[in-house]
């Protein structure tokens, strides 16, 4: 059985303290001893770490040897339109157990009204969730969270390959629309924009199309907004994989 991961705020001398709820279920639920092994991520290396001791709410580490880093297939960045909270946060969750890069939530013209400001207060909560899921899927580095942005600064996008999925299917399939194999290389910067539960308006698809957007669409179904964000997404790490 693999070893368990947390994440702490930093490597130094050889000794490493974590510290918070992770220490907490360490220490309580775990029921971890001194001389127990886990593997911790200071956000760039992986360390195999042995319990020295307890302190007030942390968990002291001494760090034994340095772990191999699983790098990603490819750095994807998924923006999304903000939904339900429950459903945006399950997204966070699973977008960070398949290996995204970077979250930004996108307020679109059909995002619920009010959605912004409540949104604003949950980045922090956001960001524990997918702490949380790093750790449950064993990641070497966190993903951004980002505040949230109107789709006009989400379009404002770098990424030498940006899909914007559109429920109309107008465009072609995401599979079809990806550079050739021989062309993918690991590392290479992928953007995703998924839309909110009502839709893309005609002038977001047109605003999309300007800054270079490349419509595309995941089949004959419509999806949640959720479930189209994770088929991307699996779509884009599975194509990149078989190149990695």
């Amino acid at each position: 059985m693999a070893r368990r991961r947390f994440f702490v705020e930093q490597v130094r001398e050889q000794r490493a303290v974590l510290s918070g709820e992770a220490a907490d279920h360490l220490r309580r639920v775990l029921r971890a001893r001194p001389g127990d092994r886990y593997e911790l991520s200071d956000n760039r290396g992986v360390y195999l770490a042995e319990i020295e001791g307890f302190g007030r709410g942390e968990v002291l580490f001494r760090i034994l040897e340095p772990l191999p880093v699983e790098i990603p297939p490819l750095r994807l960045v998924l923006k999304a339109a903000l939904v339900k909270f429950d459903r945006f946060e399950w997204m966070i969750e699973k977008a960070t157990e398949l290996g995204v890069e970077q979250i930004a939530p996108v307020i679109a013209a059909r995002s619920e009204k009010g959605i912004e400001q409540g949104a604003l207060k949950r980045i922090g909560r956001w960001r524990r969730i997918a702490r949380e899921a790093s750790q449950q899927a064993r990641r070497a580095r966190l993903p951004e969270v980002h505040a949230p942005v109107r789709l006009e600064a989400a379009l404002q996008d770098s990424s030498p390959c940006r899909y914007f999925l559109d429920e109309t299917r107008v465009g072609m399939p995401l599979l079809e629309a990806l550079p050739p194999a021989v062309r993918r290389r690991r590392e290479d910067t992928v953007a995703v924009l998924v839309g909110p539960e009502g839709g893309w308006t005609e002038t977001e698809r047109s605003a999309a199309a300007a800054a270079g957007w490349e419509a595309v669409t995941l089949g004959t179904y419509v999806l949640r907004a959720e479930t189209a964000a994770m088929a991307a997404v699996a779509v884009l790490m599975s194509a990149w994989m078989s190149k990695a």
